[in-house]
C-alpha cells in the first residue's frame, strides 16, 4: 500500500512542543488545531467542544426533521424515532470523548429535553353518562 501524502496532517499536542514542520519526499505536511478521525473532532487542546457542539447541532437537526415530518406526536411513535434517529449520535463514541463536564451535559440534556416535549400529552376523555 502507498503512502498518501496529501492525506497525512500534522497536529501538536502540549505547550512546550517545538511544534517542528515534518517532510517526506520534500513535501511538507499540513499542520492542524483539529481533525476528525473516525466521527470524532479531536482538537490540539484536547477539548471536546467542537464534538460536542457538532453532535448536538446534529441531533437538533434530526429532532427537527421528526417534528416537521410527523404529525403523530404519541409516545409510542416518537420514542422509537427518537432512540433510532437521534440518540445513536449522542452516543456515538461517547467513551472517546467522555462528557464529564457539566456544560458538555447540560448541551446534551437540551436535546433530550426538546425531544420529550415533541411528545404530545394525550388525555383520555372519560364521559359521564
Amino acid at each position: 500500500m502507498l503512502f498518501n501524502d496529501e492525506k497525512c496532517k500534522v497536529m501538536h499536542f502540549g505547550y512546550n512542543n517545538p511544534r517542528v514542520n515534518y517532510e517526506m519526499d520534500g513535501i511538507d505536511f499540513e499542520c492542524v488545531s483539529s481533525k476528525k478521525d473516525l466521527g470524532v473532532e479531536i482538537s490540539e487542546d484536547l477539548k471536546w467542544d467542537n464534538q460536542c457542539k457538532e453532535v448536538v447541532s446534529k441531533a437538533n437537526k434530526l429532532r427537527g426533521m421528526i417534528k416537521q415530518n410527523f404529525t403523530d406526536r404519541t409516545k409510542e411513535t416518537i420514542l422509537p424515532l427518537y432512540k433510532s434517529l437521534v440518540r445513536p449520535h449522542l452516543d456515538y463514541c461517547s467513551q472517546v470523548w467522555n462528557p464529564h463536564y457539566v456544560k458538555y451535559i447540560k448541551l446534551i440534556e437540551v436535546v433530550q429535553r426538546r425531544a420529550t416535549k415533541l411528545v404530545e400529552s394525550v388525555k383520555d376523555l372519560h364521559y359521564d353518562n
